[in-house]
């Protein structure tokens, strides 16, 4: 019989504390194992961990689900390591297949440079500029040239490649496949060889590409990174993800105003899922305010708190200050300090109906919608509601409001 082997000593308050960052919120960590090993080493050596994070300029904007991924980036560098933000210049001229059921058009040169632009600005709102590794994957996935691309492929096989869910499910349901399209998941992982990466994060749809990663550094000689995969924010309708073709997000360079009352709109269930994915309080701060909502304070407090530390981390806490004073005041039937201003001639001299002055205005998409918004009780002029759909408006200077957030202050001359 083998002697059995020693027990591990126990983990530092450090490393436990590391591991519990790691954790907090995420979908899977493969291999956990692996991961304590390097927390170990790391604190044995004083040596950081390099931990990457691969971002596709696809679009010139960063939604807030986008966010998840960064926020865990900030609590690991707020530990010590070191992170890298990886723009994926290179590998979105081939186009992410992940949940596709289609090819994906690879965009141009110069959408991607446009969209790059303002990756790296906005994610700073999130990451810690001055700690914060800034990378491009063209840096070493141009020099390959076609030799270094066929000795990359030779190094994955086609068999694992079709383990992919969406390839398997393209392949069977008959649909076209691109052999670029395998390049991909090579390439993204090439990215973790070249930064020597010890931990990358992702979405859990990015689980494949993760993996390839890893098999990678095996085959090049290297210790393998270990993954940590987030889930895919819920959209402000709490059903679907965070996207703006779903019309469910909160962009980060949106306005204050709109960003406080647009978090204050989900759902008091979908508020806890935001508190552990998107704020940076502890835990054990996040369960005693829940606990405090469970014994009956309004959970309206703690949608209020989650709003104004999502406004203050994209603009400041004087911004989410006043953008908490907005949505009180357009509450109450108050007219918010600053609204959009228009001026419009009266032809003639003849005074506007409303719903033709909400038609040109663009409060309302026709006569017919603005009528029926005052049917609704929706529509009103200088705070007051309006009943009748004959008002007509002369010269003057007057705030029409639709719903609780269109205001527009119109002058009519």
């Amino acid at each position: 019989m083998h002697p059995a082997s020693p027990p591990s000593p126990p983990l530092s308050e450090r490393v436990q504390e590391a591991l519990a960052v790691t954790l907090r919120g995420c979908e899977e960590l493969i291999p956990q194992d692996d991961w304590v090993k390097k927390l170990v080493r790391s604190e044995a050596t004083n040596t950081p961990l390099r931990i990457k994070l691969g971002l596709d300029p696809t679009a010139p904007d960063i939604h807030v689900g986008h966010t998840v991924v960064l926020n865990k980036m900030r609590q690991l560098q707020d530990l010590g390591h070191q992170v890298i933000f990886l723009i994926g210049d290179f590998t979105t001229m081939i186009g992410d297949p992940s949940g596709r059921n289609s090819t994906r058009p690879p965009l141009t040169r110069e959408q991607i440079e446009a969209n790059a632009q303002t990756y790296y600005k906005q994610a700073s709102l999130v990451l810690d500029p001055a700690k914060t590794e800034i990378r491009y994957n063209s840096e070493w996935s141009d020099p390959l040239g076609a030799r270094g691309m066929i000795q990359l492929a030779s190094r994955y096989t086609v068999a694992r490649m079709m383990e992919r869910n969406d390839f398997h499910d393209r392949f069977k349901g008959g649909q076209s496949i691109s052999v670029h399209e395998f390049l991909y998941p090579l390439m993204q992982g090439y990215d973790s060889v070249a930064l020597k990466s010890d931990l990358e994060l992702g979405g859990t749809d990015q689980k494949f590409n993760l993996l390839v990663g890893r098999h990678l550094q095996a085959e090049y000689g290297q210790e393998p990174q270990c993954i940590l995969t987030m889930p895919l924010l819920e959209g402000l309708d709490g059903v679907d993800k965070m996207s703006k073709s779903k019309n469910n997000y909160i962009g980060i360079s949106e306005d204050a105003n709109t960003m406080f009352a647009k978090v204050l709109s989900i759902s008091d269930v979908l508020m806890w899922r935001w508190y552990t994915l998107l704020s940076f309080q502890s835990e054990a701060q996040i369960a005693a305010l829940k606990a405090e909502v469970d014994g009956g304070r309004n959970p309206k407090d703690a949608k209020v708190a989650l709003a104004k530390e999502i406004t203050a981390r994209f603009h400041s806490a004087a911004a989410a200050d006043a953008a908490e004073q907005d949505f009180i005041n357009r509450s109450q039937g108050g007219i918010p300090d600053q609204i959009e201003e228009r001026q419009l001639a009266l032809v003639d001299g003849a005074p506007w109906g409303i719903a033709a002055l909400l038609k040109a205005t663009g409060l309302a998409a026709s006569s017919g919608e603005g009528n029926r918004l005052i049917d609704g009780g929706g529509v009103r002029v200088d705070s007051n509601v309006v009943s009748d759909k004959g008002l007509k408006l002369g010269a003057g200077s007057y705030v029409l409001q639709v719903g609780k957030r269109k205001f527009m202050r119109v002058t009519l001359a």
